[in-house]
């Protein structure tokens, strides 16, 4: 069957990558079925390989709307209209929500982790993404030395990757956490209670400004460890 331009339903592109983010999440790029995602977008199954070539493209596609989705969201926080522990607390706040409302990306990610992010590599749509992202926390960061809230030297890479660690994590295992610690993880007060100490967490960072030396390798101390008045990374 050949699909001419005109025979596209409205908004075909956009109902497939939305069925598609929901079946891949579910059962990855190996265990999705084209058939379910066209049955899901309502939709014949030939624009899919219109629009995507095949279900490879449509999976990269995913990848790159759910990564795109992110990035839109966390620069229409406009931290630069805060104070830069304001901005850094809404911006924790923020990516601790987004997983916890998406859990389509959170597996999505995880499956693509265990393909060693093969399809990732692939795509200029998904690194270009990072750039401003990484020159919006290293500019809340500037902005909070020159203030002298912050701790200077701080990697903004590092922090985002520890900021999203401490967020992606807990929605990741939920579950595995909630049996291991006898608790439902997903209760209301429970995300409350971990959004709380994510952002906790980071500011207390951001904000201590006494920093511990950090020893090399190998390197034994027989006292405990010294600590310096600086806020710059001092490694011995």
């Amino acid at each position: 069957m050949t699909i001419k331009k005109g025979d596209q339903p409205a908004g075909s592109r956009e109902r497939l990558l939305k069925a598609a983010i929901v079946e891949f999440a579910r059962n990855g790029l190996l265990g999705a079925r084209v058939d379910m995602i066209a049955r899901m977008a309502k939709i014949n199954k030939q624009l899919i390989y219109y629009h995507f070539g095949d279900k490879a493209g449509l999976y990269l596609a995913a990848l790159e709307h759910v990564y795109a989705d992110i990035r839109v969201k966390e620069r229409a926080l406009n931290l630069t209209d805060s104070d830069p522990e304001t901005a850094m607390t809404r911006l924790v706040g923020f990516t601790f929500d987004y997983v916890a409302e998406n859990r389509e990306f959170v597996r999505l990610l995880t499956n693509e982790n265990l393909l060693k992010a093969k399809h990732a590599r692939r795509s200029k749509i998904i690194r270009q993404t990072r750039s401003p992202l990484i020159q919006l926390i290293e500019e809340t960061l500037r902005r909070g030395v020159k203030a002298g809230v912050f701790r200077d030297g701080v990697d903004p890479v590092q922090l985002y990757i520890s900021m999203a660690g401490l967020c992606f994590f807990y929605i990741a295992n939920i579950h595995t956490l909630s049996v291991l610690f006898e608790r439902d993880m997903q209760e209301t007060s429970a995300l409350r209670e971990r959004r709380d100490h994510a952002i906790g967490f980071v500011l207390g960072f951001l904000t201590n400004t006494d920093q511990y030396r950090v020893p090399s390798p190998g390197l034994r101390r027989s006292g405990p460890r010294s600590r310096v008045g600086t806020a710059r990374r001092v490694y011995s």
